[in-house]
């Protein structure tokens, strides 16, 4: 045999070995298997209630509500319940309501709190740790607790009964600076460095540079704004006096003295109320999961 030349023919193939390493482990399947069952059990209990709510709201006077078990498929499907609430309670006027509360509940923290993390994420300054770990341990702190101060300082500056009252407290969130802050961090130094060599001003580089490149985690941020300025109903129930500016929340309390016992048409006004909110989430699901996942891997 020439020395150049090796005998390829020899041992073993192991190329079947190497393709079971690639297999996962039981140790990796049972796990998984784990965390399904356990997912599974929390989607379930987290659907039947909502499965419950609208198969309840679309259910006619003569049915059972609190059958045992369950009989989520109506026999008669009905939407007299849905009519008699859109019939019943000024519906379009809570609707309009509830839309200029949420507008603002969202642009406001938008703004507020990317403004509160660009520095925290891009700039040096003495303290800046300390800033955010007092920012963060405010969220600690239950909102029930902190709503008398705010009603007697709105009280003072004379925003009680107005929507600034009710929107204003929710106007920035530890939360949402946050969530901004983990979205900063993660873009490259060297881009506001180029853009200062530049000439670049710092809110130039918030407003043209940083808020392009962190649209999925404004969009998860705007997603729960809006979650939350919709179904807001402490908060305005003790700020708002008149009943025009109630929002839907609000106004479907009424509900319960119109219709004490009725729970089909409290089912329909909640289902009304949920409809806005699946719409959003459907819309920007894609950019919340994005945001949810980079908030996720980058600290």
């Amino acid at each position: 045999m020439h020395p150049t030349q090796t005998n390829t023919s020899t041992g073993p193939d192991i190329k079947p070995k190497r393709q079971f390493r690639n297999l996962p482990s039981k140790r990796k399947i049972s796990r998984l298997i784990i965390s399904y069952f356990f997912l599974s059990v929390i989607m379930v209990a987290m659907i039947v209630p909502f499965l419950w709510s609208v198969s309840t709201a679309l259910k006619g006077q003569n049915e059972a509500i609190f059958s045992f078990p369950p009989q989520f498929i109506p026999e008669n499907i009905t939407l007299d319940n849905f009519i008699t609430v859109w019939n019943t309670l000024p519906i379009p006027l809570y609707l309009w309501n509830s839309t200029i509360l949420a507008f603002w509940g969202v642009l406001l923290p938008l703004i507020f709190c990317s403004l509160a993390a660009f520095p925290l994420a891009r700039m040096n300054f003495k303290g800046k740790n300390i800033v955010f770990l007092v920012i963060l341990s405010t969220m600690m702190i239950p909102g029930e607790v902190t709503m008398i101060p705010i009603y007697l300082i709105l009280e003072k500056l004379h925003l009680i009964g107005s929507f600034s009252g009710v929107i204003l407290p929710g106007a920035v969130s530890a939360f949402g600076i946050f969530l901004m802050r983990q979205a900063f961090m993660g873009i490259p130094k060297e881009i506001d460095e180029s853009a200062i060599i530049d000439g670049a001003k710092p809110w130039q580089i918030w407003w043209y540079i940083m808020i392009p490149m962190v649209k999925p985690m404004l969009a998860t941020l705007a997603i729960l704004s809006f979650i939350g300025s919709w179904n807001n109903f402490l908060w305005p129930l003790l700020v708002l006096q008149d009943p025009n500016t109630y929002p839907l929340t609000v106004g479907l309390y009424d509900l319960k003295g119109a219709f004490v016992t009725n729970t089909r048409l409290v089912s329909a006004g909640a289902i009304i109320a949920l409809i806005p909110i699946l719409i959003v989430f459907v819309a920007f699901q894609n950019y919340f999961i994005k945001g949810a996942y980079s908030s996720a891997v980058k600290g």
